[in-house]
């Protein structure tokens, strides 16, 4: 029986260690990180995320600033509004909640975001540091997985490592995260043939696809670690991922529950984003 990796109790010691950190950085710069959020229109999934990334920097000590404009606000306006942070010596971290109004580009958006202060790394220039292997901002939901596999510790050197998901902000940083450990790394998607006969060759599994259950419990590797990105509704409307659970719990050796595994971890390793963004303009 596969056992838990607790990702809420993981990203509680982080932003704990953000936490204390944060208290230096007062101490000694006599003044917070301050990570500001925007939240375009009243998409109730996105209002959630905002409310826990924004009670997350209160947490940490941090400062916060939300930005709420309408659905109707248009692209130039938005743009402009970032401009103005990108200026705003008082903030360090800007994040412009997605996904956007069909009327906005989201690149454009993101290409907008300076760098410097870009705690998604998803501009860009951060983008290119992480496959240049360059210091950088790392996207939060990959840095967050990373940060799971090391609080099992799973040594990843020489590991055969499975990625079924190619998107820009998952499937392929994670990719690259875990070639920088070392681990031989395979991409797979939701089109890949016999996806069932590569699984099985991982000794980690990291799903981000989005798609719910996806991975049944004979498609994992007996003693597989199993990292499951997804989050979806079943026809019940309950949380689930893209990782049949109940099946693959009992072969695999360590697995990430849906809810409670890798979401908080994201809103986390947000938390240590900023407070980098923050030491780098300093």
């Amino acid at each position: 029986m596969g056992k838990i990796i607790d990702g809420k109790a993981v990203s509680a010691a982080v932003k704990d260690e953000v936490r204390a950190e944060v208290a230096q950085l007062a101490a000694k710069y006599g003044r917070v990180p301050c990570l500001c959020v925007i939240i375009v229109g009243e998409n109730p999934a996105s209002q959630v995320y905002v409310r826990n990334k924004v009670k997350a920097a209160e947490y940490t000590g941090m400062g916060s600033r939300l930005i709420e404009l309408p659905a109707s606000v248009s692209e130039e306006e938005l743009l402009a509004q970032i401009a103005a942070l990108n200026a705003d010596a008082a903030v360090d971290g800007i994040l412009v909640q997605l996904p956007l109004p069909r009327h906005i580009s989201e690149q454009k958006v993101i290409e907008a975001i300076a760098p410097g202060k870009d705690v998604d790394g998803f501009h860009p220039s951060n983008v290119a540091g992480l496959w240049l292997g360059k210091d950088c901002v790392l996207p939060c939901t990959p840095a967050g997985v990373m940060r799971l596999l090391d609080s099992i510790g799973i040594d990843l050197s020489g590991k055969d490592a499975v990625v079924v998901g190619r998107s820009n902000i998952v499937g392929k940083p994670v990719a690259k995260l875990l070639m920088d450990r070392h681990a031989t790394v395979t991409m797979a998607h939701s089109r890949t043939v016999n996806l069932a006969e590569v699984t099985r060759k991982a000794d980690v599994l990291v799903v981000a696809v989005g798609k719910a259950g996806l991975i049944t419990g004979d498609m994992v590797k007996p003693g597989a670690v199993v990292i499951d990105v997804g989050m979806n509704r079943d026809s019940e409307g309950h949380l689930c991922g893209d990782v049949d659970f109940a099946s693959c719990q009992p072969v695999a050796g360590w697995i990430t529950p849906v809810p409670g595994g890798v979401g908080p971890m994201t809103i986390a390793m947000l938390m240590k984003n900023t407070v980098r963004c923050f030491l780098a303009g300093r």
